[in-house]
């Protein structure tokens, strides 16, 4: 090994001062660290993995591999894995609890070393139980064991933040556009839509709610019931951003100005919505670095490490999609 022969150890001391296992004095550390770098030596990973039992593999469960939020959790999550000799396995669970079963045993039964699970509809229990044979960190959930970790974002205080903007514009008819129901993240976006209006002495009025399923089809639906039904509003909050596209397109049809006639404002913070037309008004998910903590906790928990429960804030990012009421 030509580490060793330069270094002047033996080949087991090289491979134990990698592994952070060795015991050596200062200089033949030293030694080894400028001889790996004179032979540009990079350690096989996927070799030393294999010595503790592993296979250097991640499962990453998604419920809709073509959509843009995934994108960005899935950014974060490659950039997590760069250089660490990780390869992830992405299946999808299709919004389906009894699917994301399924593809969690498939994955287990690849021996992947641990598992991402992105949001979904699985109960905390299901999850738990997993984990009892590969640790877990999913997003969306409450979660924190020794082989579980969940990253929960604060969805009703983002959902208020929204709301609370378009208050302060002045509106007061205010029309929400949700999610699906028993959707953790929709329910808890309804609680903050009328926890804001509450706050405001506005009584909710339930024929401005309108479900929706967090895409873009829903929320030109909603928008046509809402007229179809003859509501009078000034503003819609829709429960994500592709929901918001939906609206903002069924208003374009109808000839009605945003924000001149009606103010809309997202949630996520997609990278399309910097470009729509006007740009959306919108709550910030750190996608990209929900998908880089996500990725780090696993690694640790993996390890055998404890893990801290670091849950990054929601902001409001104000465009040129909401204006004051004249």
């Amino acid at each position: 090994m030509d580490v060793a022969r330069l270094a002047g150890v033996s080949p087991s001391t090289v491979s134990r001062i990698l592994n952070g296992t060795a015991r050596v004095s200062e200089d033949k550390r030293l030694a080894v660290l400028a001889a790996i770098t004179k032979v540009n030596f990079a350690p096989n990973q996927m070799a030393q993995g294999l010595k503790k039992g592993r296979s250097m593999t991640i499962g990453i469960v998604v419920q809709d591999i073509s959509s843009p939020f995934f994108d960005e959790t899935l950014r974060g999550v490659d950039d997590g894995l760069k250089g660490t000799g990780y390869a992830s396995v992405i299946v999808s669970g299709h919004w389906n609890a009894e699917e994301e079963a399924e593809r969690i045993r498939l994955l287990l039964a690849r021996k992947v070393d641990g598992i991402i699970l992105l949001s979904g509809r699985m109960s905390d229990e299901a999850v738990l139980q997993f984990s009892g044979q590969r640790p877990i960190v999913s997003t969306g959930r409450a979660l924190h064991t020794r082989s579980a970790l969940g990253i929960k974002l604060d969805n009703e205080h983002g959902a208020w933040l929204a709301v609370h903007h378009l208050i302060e514009l002045g509106h007061r008819r205010i029309a929400f556009v949700s999610g699906p129901a028993n959707n953790h993240d929709a329910d808890e976006r309804l609680t903050g839509y009328l926890r804001a209006l509450r706050e405001a002495d506005i009584g909710p009025d339930p024929k401005l709610i309108v479900e929706g399923n967090f895409h873009e089809s829903s929320g030109l639906l909603a928008v046509n019931h809402l007229f179809d039904t003859q509501q009078q509003f000034s503003a819609v909050f829709a429960a994500n951003d592709l929901s918001a596209y939906g609206v903002r397109l069924c208003l374009y049809r109808k000839g009605i100005r945003v924000p001149d006639d009606i103010s809309l404002v997202g949630f996520d913070d997609l990278p399309g919505s910097s470009y729509t037309t006007p740009p959306l008004t919108t709550v910030r998910q750190p996608l990209y670095d929900i998908g880089l903590i996500a990725t780090n906790a696993l690694r640790r928990l993996i390890n055998g490490d404890t893990v801290g429960s670091e849950v990054p804030p929601l902001e409001l990012i104000v465009r040129e999609t909401t204006r004051r009421v004249r």
